[in-house]
Formats: structure tokens, C-alpha cells, sequence
């Protein structure tokens, strides 16, 4: 059985794969995290749009007036996401989850429940840290109304930027 730390970043990704699959995306990931994605979403026979996600979970949310604090990455972390440099917009997606892995999912006759909620930030508004160390920490405000779903997984992928278009 994994240990609580793998299981609940697996549960995380899993919950983003049953999103995109509900929208009809296409889900890659890749065979290493060196440039901190953990998946690529797209419509299905195209490669453009996209868009690069970092996945992290969260069992103990910190709120902040509209938005979630999260200080789960560090400012190395961080300046992978952050910026216009990239050719596909890059966001961060933040799974909140149950304490307990016991409570991630419920099945009954009237279907299944995934517990608990996504949520995303666009990472391209954000400004690299100068001089970034891979001990300190990055806070990052996710708003709480930037919620994951079929809906604004498929809007967030339609506002991606095409190649040639000068992005």
C-alpha cells in the first residue's frame, strides 16, 4: 500500500484525469517531473490547444479572505511554472482532500463521489523568483471561485494560446 504522502498526490492526479476525461481531453504525463509538469491536457487529434498542469494535493487548506494560501512549492518549484516563457500556458491545479484516505471516495447505487475539490491558478501572471532556492517556500493565493471542472477545464483550454500566434 503506498504511504499517505503518495497516495494522496496519486488521488490528486486522479481526480484531474476523471475531470478531463468527463471534458473529452486527452491526458499525457510525463516520464519525469524535471520541468515541473505533471500532465498535459489537449483536445483529442490536435496538438494544439494545451495546457501543462502541476498537480498538488492538500488535506489541511489554508483559507485567506477569497483564496486559498498554499505554500507547497518552493520558490525552484515555482519559477518552473511561472512567466510567459512557455509555449503552453502553464497552471498550477490544487486538489483539497479529505484528512483521512478513507474519505476520498464514497460509492452507493446512486453513483460515485470523489472528495474533495480542484481548484487552478494561471501561472503566467506570476513573477519568477531571482536567485530561487529549492528549500524556501513560494506562497501562492488560488482563488476559491476558480474551481475545477468539466466546464472550466475545456474553457481553460480553449484560452490557450495556438502556436503562430505570437504567445
Amino acid at each position: 500500500m503506498l504511504d499517505v504522502n503518495n497516495l494522496q498526490g496519486k488521488f490528486g492526479e486522479d481526480c484531474v484525469r476523471v475531470l478531463a476525461s468527463a471534458a473529452g481531453l486527452i491526458v499525457y504525463k510525463a516520464d519525469l517531473d524535471v520541468d515541473g509538469v505533471d500532465l498535459l491536457l489537449r483536445w483529442p487529434d490536435h496538438t494544439f490547444p494545451a495546457i501543462d498542469v502541476q498537480v498538488k494535493s492538500w488535506s489541511r487548506p489554508k483559507r485567506s479572505g477569497g483564496t486559498w494560501r498554499f505554500d507547497g512549492l518552493t520558490e525552484v518549484q515555482f519559477n518552473k511554472l511561472a512567466g510567459r516563457d512557455y509555449l503552453i500556458p502553464r497552471y498550477l491545479f490544487l486538489v483539497v482532500v479529505p484528512d483521512d484516505p478513507g474519505r476520498y471516495s464514497d460509492v452507493s447505487a446512486a453513483g460515485m463521489l470523489l472528495r474533495d475539490q480542484g481548484f487552478y491558478l494561471p501561472m503566467c501572471d506570476e513573477t519568477q523568483v531571482s536567485q530561487p532556492s529549492p528549500t524556501r517556500r513560494r506562497t501562492v493565493h488560488v482563488p476559491i471561485g476558480n474551481i475545477l471542472s468539466v466546464r472550466s477545464l475545456r474553457s481553460l483550454i480553449l484560452s490557450s494560446p495556438s502556436v503562430g500566434d505570437g504567445q
